[in-house]
């Protein structure tokens, strides 16, 4: 083997090198630039996890600030305050239902006494059916007590069968 042999395989050694170098740097830069890229995409994720974190925090104290406000038991006088506002506010209407029928009931009795005082003062104005003479009445209970039928006392004093018997119950003979 001579020196130019030698020299070449040397260059072909060298060439060689430099190629798996040359891959070598190409294979590093495509993996960091992967790398890079898997970086950013976990540093993004850790940011977010970061930001949410904070609100979580923020939301917690803010809660917690609430809760040391807040008394942590009502007392039973507030209990009974609560309760009392319930059953107000379910009976209110109710009772607001109640008078209303109430005021109805009242007007309607207001309007049947007036009716029932018409009514009254109609039937007074009523009159009772005289008898054609004055003393008719005294004659239909002397000739009723002598044992004289209705029929014939009708007939002979020239009114009606009822008239009769109306002056006999009025004096509560019949």
């Amino acid at each position: 083997m001579n020196f130019e042999d030698l020299h070449l395989s040397i260059e072909y050694v060298i060439v060689a090198m430099a190629a798996v170098i040359l891959y070598l740097l190409y294979y590093v830069y495509t993996k960091d630039a992967d790398y890079s890229r898997n970086i950013r995409s976990v540093a993004s994720v850790v940011e977010d996890l970061n930001r949410e974190l904070f609100y979580l925090k923020k939301e917690l104290k803010e809660a917690e600030s609430v809760m040391q406000k807040a008394p942590s038991r009502m007392s039973d006088e507030e209990i009974y305050q609560e309760i009392e506002r319930s059953v107000y506010d379910m009976v209110h209407p109710l009772s607001i239902a109640l008078k209303q029928i109430q005021e109805n009931i009242d007007a309607i009795e207001t309007e049947i006494e007036s009716r029932m005082a018409q009514l009254e003062s109609g039937v007074k104005q009523i009159a009772i059916p005289t008898s054609i003479h004055g003393n008719d009445d005294e004659k239909i209970i002397s000739l009723y007590k002598q044992g004289v039928s209705i029929e014939t006392i009708s007939k002979e004093l020239h009114i009606s069968k009822p008239e009769v018997e109306f002056v006999l119950k009025i004096n509560k003979i019949k």
